[in-house]
């Protein structure tokens, strides 16, 4: 499906260029790099002919945050509501629910055999830019300057990176699935990705409520793979209220939907 991948960091971000010159020094044949000179989420330092080229985007970056803790982290890019970092209002880069969720078993199968216990593994919503037309995804490390220069961590993400490339394959067993609901952090979401047949693309966090139909169809449209059913974090999606606004635009669309209860 996949056969060129871009790695795009930029040079004002420790973490990514410490994840770029680790997966480097694999020499993955079908796995260029393009350092940018601008911050990653800001459209207009990355040429686009270029990254139109290639048939999937891993951005390799830092992930802040001011509570702080360490993290690892994988999400796909857009903005459901108003673009504050980077993209466009309303709009969400195409992504795979089958690469995500394969990287995501990878990094964390790394950093478990790699034992880097003070690390989280974590899938994050959808969220900040860039906006671009390729499938893409981004992979970071947080949450602070101290994780961002820890060169341990980067070259358990590269091992990740690399590992996933090598060994992709589409799954023609997998359900696909956007999620919707639960905090940014989806320990939920964390959990099917992890340990089920389900493959999670666009994930919708309660913080952005209440939701539009355009939300919820562009999250669709903009996974690669044909979406089964929307996975519903029915108590993390809020008062009665918002579960029914979400419920009147499933049966509108004719759009499957299952509970997270319902998933063995």
């Amino acid at each position: 499906m996949y056969k060129k991948y871009l790695i795009i960091s930029s040079k004002q971000d420790k973490a990514g260029t410490n994840i770029a010159l680790a997966l480097a020094q694999y020499k993955i044949p079908n796995v260029d790099f393009y350092e940018i000179s601008t911050e990653i989420i800001d459209i207009w330092g990355i040429d686009k002919n270029k990254v139109n080229s290639y048939d999937f985007v891993i951005f390799a970056s830092k992930h802040q945050s001011e509570k702080g803790g360490k993290t690892l982290s994988v999400h796909a890019p857009g903005n459901f509501k108003k673009a504050e970092l980077g993209g466009e209002t309303g709009k969400l880069c195409k992504t795979s629910a089958v690469f995500e969720k394969q990287l995501f078993q990878n990094l964390f199968k790394q950093a478990k055999e790699d034992d880097l216990k003070d690390y989280s593994v974590t899938l994050e919503c959808t969220h900040h830019g860039p906006l671009i037309e390729k499938p893409c995804l981004f992979i970071e490390i947080g949450a602070t300057p101290v994780e961002w220069r820890d060169k341990r961590a980067a070259f358990i993400v590269a091992k990740a990176i690399k590992n996933t490339i090598e060994t992709f394959k589409e799954n023609p067993y997998n359900e696909i699935a956007i999620g919707i609901g639960g905090p940014h952090y989806c320990p939920n979401f964390n959990k099917i990705q992890l340990e089920s047949n389900i493959a999670i693309s666009h994930i919708i966090p309660q913080y952005i409520m209440p939701l539009t139909e355009e939300n919820i169809i562009e999250a669709i449209d903009k996974t690669q793979e044909e979406v089964d059913f929307v996975l519903l974090d029915w108590k993390g999606i809020g008062p009665a209220e918002q579960r029914n606004i979400i419920l009147e635009i499933l049966s509108k669309n004719y759009i499957s939907y299952k509970k997270l209860n319902e998933i063995k």
